[in-house]
C-alpha cells in the first residue's frame, strides 16, 4: 500500500528483526565490538542485555551474517523456562544432533563428539542463546559445564547470552560465580537519543530506496523520539503507522501535527504506550525473580534506565507537557 505511494522497494519499519536493516547506534556499535572481540578470543561467554525491542536480535543477526562459515559453526536458540536436562537437549537440537530419549550422559557425549569433530575440521562452535533470562540457574550451569570441553587446551564451545535487563540480576547471584568468571565481556543496549532516532529513521527509509518522500520536519522527529523513548521497535511501530496514515491522507510531508494524530490513534487502540508512561523499573523486574536468584556478586543489576527523552537538548519535560495538552485537544476536537 504505502510502499508504492512513496516509491519504496519494501517496508522500512517491519517489526520482525531483519539484520539487513541494522543501524549502528553508539550503543549497538559498542555491543558489536564486544561480540567481535569474543569471536576473536574464541572462548568464554559474552553477555548482551537490553529492553524489549532494543535491537538485540537484529544485532546478533547482523554479526552472524558476517562470520566466516569456513571458520565457525553456529547455532541460535530462543529459550523458555528450561531445566538442566532440557538445556542439553536444546543445545543438541540447535546443532542438529539427535536428542530424543537420550539420557544426560549420552547427550554430553554426543555434544562433545560433535564439538571435537568440528574442531578437527578447523571450525569453532558458537552458541547464541536468546531470551537468556528464561533459563534457570541449573540450566545456565549446564552451559558453563559445556564450556569445559577442550581440545589441545582450547575451548570447543563459545556462548553468547542475550537477554532482557533482569538477566543481569540472575547473573549477579552468588551461585553464578563460576559462570561469571567465564564472562569475558558484558554490554547493555541503551535507547537512542533524538539525533540517533532521526538517523535511524532516515537509514531505514534509505534502505528501501526513499528519495526524501515523505519529508519529515524536525519537530516531528523530536515528537517521535519523545513518544518512543528511542527504542527501535517502538519507533518502527509508530513510523509504520505514520506511513500508512500518510498514504491514506495523501501526505508527502510529516509535521508534528501528523505525528500527534497518529500517536493519538495508537494510544486509543492501546497498541503503543503513552509518551508519559514511566520506563521499565528493572529493580522491580529483578524482584520478581525467584528467591534462589537474588542480587549480589560481580555483575550488579543495572540502574533503572533513564527515559530516552531525558537526553540533553531541548526542554523535554516542557515538551511532554505540551504534547499531553495537544493530544487532549485533538481528542476533544479543540
Amino acid at each position: 500500500m504505502y510502499a508504492e505511494h512513496y516509491n519504496l522497494s519494501g517496508r522500512p519499519f517491519q517489526l520482525s528483526p531483519d539484520h539487513r536493516f541494522f543501524f549502528s547506534s553508539r550503543s549497538h556499535k559498542k555491543a558489536l565490538a564486544y561480540l567481535s572481540f569474543g569471536l576473536n578470543e574464541r572462548e568464554g561467554f559474552i553477555v548482551i542485555t537490553g529492553d524489549v525491542g532494543a535491537g538485540k536480535t537484529t544485532l546478533v543477526g547482523h554479526l552472524m551474517s558476517q562470520i566466516d562459515r569456513e571458520r565457525f559453526v553456529s547455532a541460535n536458540v530462543v529459550t523458555t523456562q528450561l531445566e538442566a536436562d532440557d538445556a542439553l537437549r536444546m543445545v543438541a537440537s540447535a546443532f542438529r544432533l539427535p536428542f530424543e530419549q537420550r539420557d544426560k550422559a549420552t547427550l554430553l557425549r554426543q555434544i562433545e563428539d560433535f564439538l571435537v569433530s568440528r574442531h578437527e575440521l578447523g571450525k569453532h562452535a558458537l552458541l547464541v542463546v536468546d531470551e537468556a533470562q528464561n533459563m534457570t540457574p541449573s540450566a545456565l550451569e549446564e552451559l558453563r559445564m559445556l564450556s569445559n570441553f577442550e581440545a589441545n587446551g582450547k575451548p570447543l564451545l563459545q556462548c553468547f547470552l542475550v537477554g532482557q535487563p533482569q538477566f543481569r540480576a540472575i547473573m549477579a547471584h552468588p551461585a553464578m560465580e563460576q559462570l561469571r568468571q567465564r564472562v569475558i565481556a558484558s554490554c547493555h543496549l541503551e535507547p537512542m537519543g533524538v539525533d540517533e532516532t532521526r538517523a535511524y529513521i532516515q537509514h531505514r527509509l534509505k534502505m528501501v530506496g526513499s528519495q526524501d518522500d515523505p519529508t519529515i520536519s524536525e519537530e516531528a522527529y523530536h515528537l517521535i523520539h519523545l513518544h518512543t523513548g528511542g527504542v527501535p521497535r517502538r519507533i518502527n511501530t509508530l513510523c509504520s503507522r505514520l506511513l500508512l496514515f500518510g498514504y491514506l491522507e495523501d501526505l508527502h510531508h510529516f509535521d508534528d501535527d501528523v505525528v500527534l494524530e497518529v500517536v493519538t490513534e495508537l494510544a486509543d487502540e492501546g497498541t503503543q504506550h503513552s509518551a508519559t508512561e514511566k520506563p521499565p523499573n528493572h529493580e522491580a523486574l529483578a524482584a520478581q525473580i525467584p528467591a534462589t536468584v537474588q542480587h549480589g556478586g560481580v555483575l550488579a543489576p543495572p540502574a533503572p534506565v533513564s527515559p530516552g527523552w531525558a537526553a540533553s537538548g531541548p526542554d523535554y519535560g516542557s515538551a511532554l507537557d505540551s504534547l499531553d495538552r495537544r493530544v487532549a485537544a485533538l481528542k476533544t476536537g479543540r
